[in-house]
């Protein structure tokens, strides 16, 4: 056998290698098993079977500072990721007198997304973005008021990565690194 032909053969080997890696090993080794994660669709409306559960939701605090926790009744999801779709719409929508939501007004659920491994990737709408308030607190409230939401109501889901407009983000606002899932943290919760 040539120089010439040993190294053509080890280029295939690790060509094999590699695209086992990528396409079968990868999954695995993430938990997905070559499975897709599990996803909720965009909002649908209430739980047809009209049962409901409690939920501690995040509000931003009197002195603007903090999130105070405040239970509240959440439409039941047959499932885990149904579930987790009813916590981010409550926790989205408008927060009535005297409750202050540190989500932009106008941020809309689009999908969201719970891989077996606990691993929630939650894709909001541009006004996320677009109508945030700035400033460092503002943007840490806004994205643990989601992080928190999932990982205190339900134990399964570890870490919540947010996506705007079904892409990927750096930032909210130019302070909160969302380059990567974020776990709970109530050291902001009051």
């Amino acid at each position: 056998m040539t120089r010439q032909q040993v190294i053509a053969i080890s280029a295939v080997g690790m060509a094999a290698i590699t695209a086992w890696a990528l396409f079968d090993g990868l999954p695995r080794w993430y938990g997905r098993s070559g499975n897709r994660p599990a996803a909720a669709a965009a909002p649908q409306g209430p739980a047809a079977s009209g049962r409901k559960i409690k939920a501690n939701l995040f509000y931003v605090s009197d002195d603007g500072q903090r999130l105070t926790a405040v239970q509240r009744d959440v439409p039941f999801g047959e499932s885990a990721v149904e579930q987790a779709r009813q916590i981010i719409e409550a926790q989205i929508a408008p927060a009535g007198e005297p409750l202050v939501s540190a989500v932009p007004e106008g941020t809309k659920l689009r999908s969201l997304f719970l891989t077996p491994r606990g691993d929630a990737f939650v894709d909001l709408t541009g006004e996320v973005v677009a109508h945030h308030t700035g400033g460092s607190t503002n943007e840490i409230l806004t994205v643990y008021t989601i992080v928190n939401a999932l990982c205190v109501n339900l134990p399964a889901v570890r870490s919540v990565e947010l996506l705007v407009d079904g892409k990927k983000v750096e930032t909210l606002a130019g302070h909160v690194d969302l380059r990567r899932g974020l776990e709970k943290n109530l050291t902001w919760v009051q």
